[in-house]
């Protein structure tokens, strides 16, 4: 099995908590699914999450959060965790624990434990010491300006914290082939802004063949002049990623791009925007 093609969200009898070697970290990643009822605002077409499957439990209890939190991160803290079958082949370089991240199999934010649970990781983060861990969260941007979201934002920025914004399109019309989504564009584009004004924030992009065919050049180019509008509103970037499919998708008619082809189209937002951006092949 190749590295990073296996995220599962099962870990054990864990009902929320799962640990991964995650490519974009660079290491281990403790995962935190707030969303096991697999309730979600976005259709993606290359959504990895089995819906076909029910779901084991459909509410999240932040005691049982915390318990498997805690014995996580003591596995983690002490590098236990990479004495288990299913770490043991990870190289010396990537057996670092680099975040607690919410994610999961829908949007955290829709979650009503959401501001529980970074308060929980943040107490888990101080509790082993790990100053070097980041409290990451994974999201499609469409609650980042709820008031109760806004504040454990506040929390989480306060504990080494990142933003990942999820932004795939420039135009409305490729945004509702991709993510066939139940909010506009501009609502998505509006949030990372007001959200980008008030931290760094980190744009995850995803980027693939659709029946065969890469995304249009000009697509990418609007995508670029987005950014760049937020940009110019004072928002801020601290790195853009564009990766590919790396795991089994929703749709059987997207394919992964190849990496000299998501490489060029990095270049086009290189050429728009002077931010960072990292691009991640499906190896």
């Amino acid at each position: 099995m190749r590295l990073f093609a296996n995220h599962s969200r099962n870990w054990r009898e864990n009902l929320y908590v799962y640990p991964v070697i995650s490519r974009r970290a660079g290491g281990l990643s403790v995962g935190v699914n707030l969303n096991p009822d697999k309730a979600c605002n976005f259709d993606c077409v290359y959504c990895q999450v089995d819906r076909t499957v029910p779901p084991v439990v459909r509410k999240v209890d932040p005691a049982i959060l915390r318990d498997e939190l805690d014995h996580m991160a003591a596995l983690a803290a002490g590098g236990e965790l990479f004495d288990d079958v299913q770490f043991g082949h990870v190289p010396e370089a990537l057996r670092r624990w680099n975040d607690i991240a919410f994610s999961g199999d829908g949007e955290p934010t829709a979650s009503p434990q959401f501001p529980a649970a970074v308060d929980i990781a943040a107490d888990i983060r101080h509790k082993y010491k790990a100053e070097q861990v980041k409290l990451i969260v994974i999201t499609d941007s469409t609650y980042l300006t709820r008031p109760a979201v806004r504040e454990a934002l506040r929390v989480l920025i306060a504990n080494n914290g990142e933003i990942w914004a999820k932004l795939d399109a420039g135009t409305e019309e490729y945004y509702r082939l991709v993510n066939r989504p139940n909010v506009p564009l501009s609502h998505i584009l509006q949030n990372i802004r007001e959200t980008a004004q008030a931290w760094p924030v980190v744009i995850q992009s995803l980027w693939m063949n659709v029946r065969n065919s890469p995304p249009p050049e000009t697509e990418v180019d609007a995508f670029a002049h987005r950014l760049r509008d937020i940009l110019e509103a004072g928002g801020r970037f601290k790195l853009i990623q564009m990766h590919t499919i790396a795991r089994r998708t929703a749709e059987p008619w997207v394919s992964p791009l190849d990496k000299a082809v998501l490489d060029r189209l990095a270049d086009r937002v290189r050429a728009v925007i002077d931010v960072p951006v990292q691009t991640f092949g499906s190896h």
